[in-house]
């Protein structure tokens, strides 16, 4: 998939930028950008894609993506599907000027936004202290903030609770040729997943042959069509089943499976346990 380059927004008073989202979505498409992003989704359903990872959105979900890096937060529509609220925060490495990152004392925090290339989602008590910050972030002024934005380098350059998301193979693609198509793809596949997608009606949607569509795709995802619906469509039901959404065989209906047989053995290759396995483990985690 072939991101667009977006020019974020910075004013002439601030050495970084944050932005409250509130709304039914992020806004945004399939995008990169030269600044690192950190993001708190303090309200969201969907899924998050970011390289060649596709991960489930959730309450509380924070990551820090590095330079360059591809991604787009993609939020669920219908049904329990709540309005977006999060926090985003972009930066590049001379926001504290231009040598502040060979300090010997920033040495940490230069590893910390080298690792962050692949993106990185934060967790346990890290999560927590994060969140924390980027609320002060949101609601300070002045030198506040700054303050706020180091601490947060700080604690995530000193954590074990961050997990690496893009494979280590993945190369980004980073020309905007073909970004509409790949949109119009995208976006048509999101609407209608719980519904069967019809290859020769994205071909359509791409003004491509079936072949020529089918090798376009792989080349920008990396994935078949059929791939990278699943991989969309049983991250939405892991969040369902973690939300004990429903039963399974409900759960697996409204992730677009007809056959229930079908759901349980995509969803064991893509998560690795069968869904009740899955559900099993977050009620034990919940003590429900």
């Amino acid at each position: 998939m072939k991101p667009v380059f977006e020019k974020v927004p910075k004013r002439q008073w601030e050495s970084f930028h944050c932005e409250e989202v509130r709304g039914p979505d992020y806004g945004t498409r399939w995008h990169f950008h030269p600044e690192y992003q950190l993001t708190l989704a303090i309200e969201s359903v969907g899924h998050r894609v970011v390289g060649d990872n596709i991960g489930t959105l959730a309450d509380g979900d924070i990551v820090l993506l590095g330079s360059n890096l591809p991604h787009v937060w993609h939020q669920d529509v219908g049904g329990k599907a709540r309005r977006v609220h999060a926090i985003i925060v972009r930066f590049d490495e001379s926001f504290l000027g231009r040598d502040f990152f060979t300090l010997p004392e920033a040495e940490p925090l230069k590893r910390l936004l080298q690792r962050a290339a692949r993106g990185l989602e934060v967790r346990g008590a890290t999560r927590d202290a994060v969140a924390a910050r980027m609320r002060r972030i949101a609601q300070g002024e002045g030198l506040s903030r700054v303050i706020e934005l180091l601490g947060i380098l700080d604690t995530l350059a000193n954590s074990s609770e961050l997990k690496t998301l893009a494979s280590a193979s993945y190369e980004p693609k980073l020309e905007s040729a073909d970004q509409g198509r790949m949109e119009r793809v995208v976006d048509f596949i999101h609407t209608h997943l719980t519904e069967e997608i019809d290859r020769e009606r994205l071909a359509k949607l791409a003004h491509l042959s079936l072949g020529a569509f089918s090798r376009f795709f792989h080349s920008r995802t990396g994935k078949t069509v059929p791939e990278y619906v699943n991989e969309v469509r049983i991250g939405r039901a892991c969040r369902m089943l973690a939300e004990d959404a429903g039963n399974i065989t409900d759960i697996a209906m409204d992730c677009g499976y007809r056959n229930l047989a079908n759901f349980n053995r995509r969803f064991r290759e893509v998560v690795g346990a069968t869904p009740s396995a899955y559900r099993q483990k977050f009620r034990g985690v919940a003590g429900r």
